[in-house]
């Protein structure tokens, strides 16, 4: 495996950006508790919203130092559950079909199971490709 191999992309960062007033690119990156603090107070009143259009390279060299990078691609399991996490389809991709399917006919378990994996998805996604 290529020990240089980015785990995070600095273009799906500024995608995500736009979307950074309610913490998306900040989730993305692994650093929950900014994250949820954006979520609550609008990218800390868009100010720091702003602020992180500069931030992002050095989040994503910070990411891509702690995560595993893998088979299991980070890009494409948050485009998933990022649109269509109630379905489940992000916990198929990553191979775990039990909770794929209890997502699917529960709606991400009410919802909750979703919030769950915004605040958990890069290290599962970095445990799955730990056993490859």
């Amino acid at each position: 495996m290529d020990e240089h191999r980015s785990s995070h992309s600095i273009l799906m960062g500024y995608l995500l950006w736009v979307f950074g007033f309610i913490g998306a690119h900040r989730f993305y990156y692994g650093k929950q508790i900014s994250g949820t603090i954006w979520f609550f107070t609008l990218g800390l009143f868009f100010v720091g919203w702003i602020i992180d259009l500069f931030l992002i390279p050095s989040m994503e060299r910070e990411a891509t130092a702690r995560f595993i990078p893998g088979p299991t691609d980070y890009n494409i399991t948050w485009i998933l559950l990022t649109f269509l996490g109630i379905f489940g389809i992000h916990r198929f991709y990553m191979g775990k079909i039990f909770t794929g399917l209890l997502y699917l006919f529960t709606a991400g378990l009410f919802g909750i199971g979703i919030l769950w994996d915004f605040l958990t998805l890069n290290e599962q996604i970095s445990e799955v490709n730990r056993g490859y």
